[in-house]
């Protein structure tokens, strides 16, 4: 009898593959803290189901082309830090995700939310520049924003945006702190502990810069309902 094949991943990972079908949404592979290595291995795996929808979040250059070298076709987008496999997004369904993103800075916090909502199949926009300092901004985008059954909202500096949004629309919003601002952001704590004080009801509030937990959380709330909407 033949010698079994080694497995490829033996010592790094278990892949659970069967996660999509457990509870409707497949797993991630969080690259930060790996080798590039070990992410190549994990992506040589994957590359015989293309039936799993695969995020490669927190990936840094040597992360990407590591996976983009087994996956050439792979989504990567750079500022996000995020890759996808199949490139292809799923067929929209569900209600409207809408991602403020306050200021330019929070730009790669918020893409890998609108991004992982799309490839959690879910129909996403993304509004940029729209942070307090210009209220008028956010206040242009009132009809979009009505038209959301969830709302991301990343900020940093003083992180107030998710209060205001939330004092507008019906819809729950999802605070998503960010790590930009000056010392006295503390790396994005002075935002995250804004958020969580929020004065308007409806605001649930991830980890700092954690992107691919806030468009998971609004992929959920948006799900489709019973109706099929």
């Amino acid at each position: 009898m033949a010698e079994p094949l080694p497995d490829p991943l033996a010592g790094i990972a278990e892949l659970d593959l069967d996660r999509g079908a457990r509870r409707g949404y497949p797993e991630a592979v969080y690259c930060a803290g790996k080798t590039p290595e070990q992410v190549r291995r994990i992506a040589t795996a994957l590359a015989g189901r293309p039936d799993v929808t695969t995020l490669f979040t927190r990936a840094g250059a040597e992360h990407a082309a590591a996976v983009l070298d087994v996956l050439p076709d792979a989504f990567h987008d750079e500022s996000a830090g995020l890759l996808a496999w199949p490139p292809t997004r799923p067929e929209p369904r569900g209600g409207l995700v809408v991602v403020l993103a306050a200021g330019t800075s929070d730009l790669p916090a918020a893409r890998e939310a609108h991004l992982t909502a799309g490839y959690l199949g879910r129909r996403s926009e993304l509004v940029v520049d729209v942070g307090v300092a210009g209220l008028h901004r956010v206040l242009a985008r009132l009809d979009l924003l009505r038209r959301a059954r969830v709302i991301v909202v990343a900020a940093g500096m003083d992180g107030a945006l998710p209060s205001v949004v939330a004092g507008l629309v019906s819809a729950p919003v999802v605070g998503l702190p960010t790590s930009v601002g000056y010392g006295a952001a503390f790396g994005g704590l002075a935002p995250l502990l804004t958020m969580l004080n929020s004065c308007a009801p409806g605001v649930s509030v991830v980890n700092i810069d954690n992107g691919y937990g806030a468009g998971h959380l609004a992929a959920q709330i948006a799900a489709p309902q019973e109706d099929g909407a």
